[in-house]
């Protein structure tokens, strides 16, 4: 089974361990207490489009907080994808995650790392369309131009959680297959002699002896 790292990074309080735990044990916890340095969890996902592969993630969810900050490098080191989540619902939640995006582009590079931009707490907009204060185009936007995954949910409700998991899985299986494919390409081939024998002057059962 292949196994891949993905690193949740974003603001404290945007809902980042909700989305975990909503994707690897279906359940939601309305107090659930900030993370504190990182935590650690694990799922499988299954590619429908690759031949019902399946992939496992090692999950690293980050604390938000600022003090934690100068921490994140350790965790999303040797990244295969990111999430970097911000709250619809709260203003400047965006440019706080595009900031996340911009680090990981600079110190990782995004070549190497499959990026999802998501909004969470879809489930507040329901309630009250007037909650909603960052802008759906904008966020989209800014994924297209950066070439990013995007996606908005609800760790509450469940709302496109798994879709986020299930089209990085693919994404970063398609990446990591091309790449091998790319690479045994590349590798120099054996030389193969294909030179006739010719018969040797000195054996006396050949024709020109």
């Amino acid at each position: 089974m292949l196994q891949f790292k993905l690193v949740l990074l974003g603001d404290s309080s945007v809902g980042k361990s909700s989305i975990v735990h909503r994707f690897v044990k279906d359940s939601f916890d309305e107090f659930r207490e900030s993370t504190i340095g990182a935590a650690f969890l694990s799922q499988t996902v299954k590619l429908g489009k690759h031949d019902d592969v399946t992939i496992k993630f090692e999950i690293w969810d980050t604390a938000g907080q600022e003090r934690y900050k100068s921490l994140a490098p350790m965790y999303y080191r040797n990244a295969n994808a990111a999430l970097i989540v911000y709250d619809v619902t709260q203003p400047g939640s965006l440019l706080k995650a595009q900031s996340w995006v911009e680090e990981l582009k600079h110190k990782v590079g995004d070549q190497d790392l499959v990026i999802c931009l998501v909004g969470n707490k879809l489930d507040l907009c329901a309630e009250d369309p007037n909650a909603r204060q960052v802008d759906i185009d904008d966020a989209q936007a800014y994924a297209q131009e950066k070439h990013l995954l995007f996606h908005e949910v609800s760790a509450k409700t469940g709302v496109g959680v798994a879709q986020i998991f299930q089209e990085m899985g693919e994404k970063v299986y398609e990446q990591k297959t091309a790449e091998s494919a790319a690479a045994a390409a590349s590798r120099p081939r054996k030389a193969v002699n294909v030179e006739l024998q010719r018969p040797s002057t000195n054996d006396s059962t050949t024709c020109c002896a």
